[in-house]
């Protein structure tokens, strides 16, 4: 996603432009040191050239504000990579992880593999125990799961996951975690990626969201 993308490269920006701060500072220090001895040190029948010493200063100056630039440019980046994670709360991602079921109907994508003759929707807990097993058409791409579990009945409110299960005769094809629609309640950048938690409580990587809405 471009989102994603933009905010890690905003993060790794924002960690090169503070070691280049860094280094540029220590540079500056070792560059005022050097000069200020030099000063000291000068030998007063034969004074530093002016112009010399003017050039000199000119080049403190130049390296003072290239200091100074690094650390707003480090600040200016941050500003930015916070502004993008922000722009991820309160959305609502679908992504294959735990999603909450609050007793509205829950929108589910359903992937069958291809050689597939039958597939079922396997609706799971938060303990990992099976609750719903559902038969649903191989054709279709999404699936809206309404709460009902096993014994006919709402299951309570609370977090579950979903799989699909393909099927070709008696074998198994292909067992896929099943990815539903969760509303993003943090985003923050760990190791210049952008991972965002959800609702539910789980934690995913925004390159792995596969699609995005505005929070209802």
């Amino acid at each position: 996603m471009i989102d994603s993308v933009n905010s890690a490269t905003a993060g790794s920006a924002g960690s090169g432009s503070r070691q280049g701060a860094s280094a540029l500072a220590s540079d500056f220090e070792t560059f005022l040191l050097m000069l200020t001895t030099q000063a000291k040190n000068q030998d007063p029948l034969e004074p530093l050239d002016s112009s010399e010493y003017a050039s000199q200063l000119a080049q403190f100056s130049m390296v003072e504000q290239q200091v100074q630039t690094n650390s707003l440019l480090a600040e200016l980046t941050n500003t930015i990579g916070l502004n993008q994670l922000s722009s991820w709360i309160g959305t609502e991602v679908r992504a294959a992880a735990d999603f909450r079921y609050d007793g509205e109907p829950v929108d589910i994508e359903t992937l069958v593999a291809a050689t597939a003759d039958r597939a079922t929707l396997v609706i799971r807990d938060a303990n990992e125990a099976e609750v719903a097993r559902i038969p649903i058409p191989i054709d279709q791409t999404e699936f809206e799961w309404d709460g009902v579990g096993n014994t006919g009945e709402l299951l309570p409110h609370g977090t579950y996951s979903a799989t699909v299960e393909s099927h070709n005769g008696r074998q198994l094809l292909a067992s896929i975690p099943a990815a539903a629609f969760s509303r993003v309640v943090e985003a923050q950048i760990r190791d210049d990626l952008v991972t965002l938690t959800l609702d539910s409580g789980a934690i995913v990587s925004a390159d792995s969201v596969r699609q995005v809405r505005k929070g209802a």
